[in-house]
């Protein structure tokens, strides 16, 4: 039995033998259709009125439609849990391990810890805003001279530090936001080494990345984030292990500052 009976069942006031009856129907729903009423009378010991009353007692029109209407409830019980369970799926480390490599994460650390005293520039906006405004703090306490900007800033902060730029990290859900290419563009032009992490489908950002991080985006049409989306957590995640691998670079242990 797949379906919450108290809630099938509530205000229905139902007797034992009918509460009896519809455990037996729920339990063998992809044959209770074949068995027929009167083959499930006799399996609990009672007679077909009684399970005809069941069915007008749960708002149907008689045993047929009760069984069809019960196993669409069924079906669709199953079918909900399937996507909560592949959504929670989304959320573990294999994920962002299937599209992106352990050298990816070295390589990015090496030019983290290259930077002394040269700012590292963490552009996004809208909502990958929380994840690069996250990544900048991240960095700061890390011991890194960090800028962060966003759509709302001046193009005039990101303009005025492309002299002494020593790294450029971009987020972008969809890699296609005009405002987060035009400046990872202009710093590849500048012989700044890049960083973008965006969705796992290629993107126009990505093709001016020196280091690309896929992250899967299962709403990719999801423009105002309004479903339930594994993104930005896992993009979260995704710094979090930069961060790792740059403590393992440096030789510090966990929770110390990169002072270096």
């Amino acid at each position: 039995m797949t379906l919450d009976i108290k809630k099938l069942i509530q205000d229905k006031k139902l007797t034992d033998t009918e509460r009896q009856v519809l455990d037996y129907i729920l339990d063998h729903l992809g044959e209770a259709l074949g068995l027929g009423v009167r083959e499930i009378a006799r399996a609990n010991y009672t007679s077909t009125s009684t399970i005809m009353r069941l069915a007008h007692k749960m708002g149907y029109d008689g045993f047929v439609d009760m069984c069809y209407r019960l196993r669409t409830l069924a079906q669709a019980h199953t079918e909900q849990i399937s996507e909560a369970q592949t959504f929670l799926d989304s959320f573990s480390l294999d994920s962002l391990l299937g599209y992106n490599t352990y050298d990816q994460l070295k390589v990015c650390a090496q030019h983290i810890a290259r930077q002394k005293g040269t700012p590292i520039f963490v552009y996004a906006t809208g909502f990958s805003a929380t994840v690069g405004s996250y990544l900048a703090q991240k960095l700061t306490n890390m011991g890194r001279l960090c800028l962060f900007s966003s759509g709302q800033d001046s193009v005039g902060i990101f303009e005025n530090s492309l002299e002494r730029m020593g790294l450029f990290i971009c987020v972008s859900k969809s890699g296609e936001t005009a405002l987060v290419r035009d400046k990872i563009k202009t710093a590849q032009e500048n012989g700044i080494p890049t960083v973008a992490i965006t969705g796992e489908r290629p993107n126009s950002i990505s093709q001016y990345a020196d280091l690309w991080f896929r992250v899967e985006d299962p709403c990719k049409l999801d423009d105002q984030n309004v479903r339930p989306n594994t993104f930005f957590p896992q993009a979260l995640m995704l710094t979090e292990l930069i961060a790792y691998e740059y403590h393992r670079l440096c030789g510090l242990p966990n929770g110390d500052h990169a002072a270096l």
